[in-house]
């Protein structure tokens, strides 16, 4: 099995490599990749890429993340986040192959308090929900087999990530104010991977289970509790901060104006995903507990 992966070195893409690695060869590109284009700003390039390399599988784990950014990067933001996957999904019909692409809960507009399944009407407030919508709609429109999974609150030990940003604050700040109306699941990198990997080994036997699916970890915690969280384990692993974990200050996302507007309710319905594959998803607690015990004993 031939297995092309683009966005290699995103959080998402660095766990691929490792968990797509046993399941057959696979040709792992970024937007600097020089013999073949992982530039998903470059369609030409990538439909060539597609065609010289012939996958059986595209793993699609690159896109234009900078939600703020993208509010003044909307053509950018398409061609990234729309166009692109267009054009992976178009070449996937043309050779049979299977397309996994990542969407995210920033395709619902936030309201409520119920966690969002998959045929719950979207309405996204923001350029980066609006475009990576489309991409979902222009995969599903081309006919080919294709796995979609929505996911909220990424993280990896590999690169930048919420978790750090807070222990690196605590110890150099005498105070923390944090957004608590925002609800969601944190959701490990490495989860993503490993589920991804074995969605692929199901659809071989199963090609029926070809779809669109919610993927996040079990649970739900607002950014406040996030934080509160990663600093209690800190703390009770010796981390000396400036800022406890009873002193961070819960403040409403009126109170921390930015471009792009975020959904209030990110919470995802996963029954779907866990019936479909015979999965249970951890609780959101057990993935951070171990990204932080990885980084704080390096």
């Amino acid at each position: 099995m031939k297995i092309l992966l683009l966005g290699k070195n995103g959080q998402v893409g660095w766990e691929l490599q490792r968990s797509l690695a046993p399941l057959g060869e696979v040709i792992a590109l970024d937007s600097k990749s020089q013999e073949l284009c992982g530039d998903l700003s470059n369609l030409a390039g990538l439909a060539d890429t597609v065609r010289r390399v012939s996958p059986d599988i595209i793993v699609n784990a690159a896109a234009h993340t900078a939600v703020d950014k993208a509010e003044s990067e909307i053509e950018l933001a398409r061609t990234i986040n729309a166009q692109a996957p267009a054009v992976l999904a178009q070449e996937a019909k043309n050779l049979g192959a299977l397309l996994i692409h990542y969407s995210t809960d920033y395709v619902f507009d936030g309201s409520g308090e119920q966690p969002w399944k998959e045929t719950d009407a979207t309405g996204p407030l923001n350029v980066y929900g609006a475009s990576k919508l489309e991409g979902e709609q222009l995969i599903q429109q081309s006919g080919c087999k294709h796995l979609i999974f929505r996911t909220s609150w990424v993280y990896g030990a590999r690169g930048g990530n919420f978790a750090k940003t807070m222990l690196r604050l605590a110890q150099e700040r005498d105070s923390l104010s944090i957004i608590n109306d925002q609800i969601g699941a944190p959701t490990g990198a490495d989860l993503l991977a490993d589920i991804t990997a074995h969605a692929i080994r199901s659809i071989e036997h199963k090609p029926e289970l070809s779809g669109l699916y919610h993927l996040v970890a079990a649970g739900e915690t607002s950014w406040h509790g996030y934080a509160k969280f990663v600093i209690e384990f800190a703390q009770q692993k010796g981390i000396s901060m400036w800022v406890t974990a009873d002193e961070v200050l819960p403040i409403p996302s009126s109170a921390y104006t930015t471009p792009a507007k975020r959904p209030l309710n990110s919470r995802l319905n996963t029954t779907k995903l866990q019936n479909s594959f015979g999965l249970h998803l951890p609780h959101w607690q057990a993935g951070v507990s171990r990204m932080l015990t990885e980084i704080l004993e390096k």
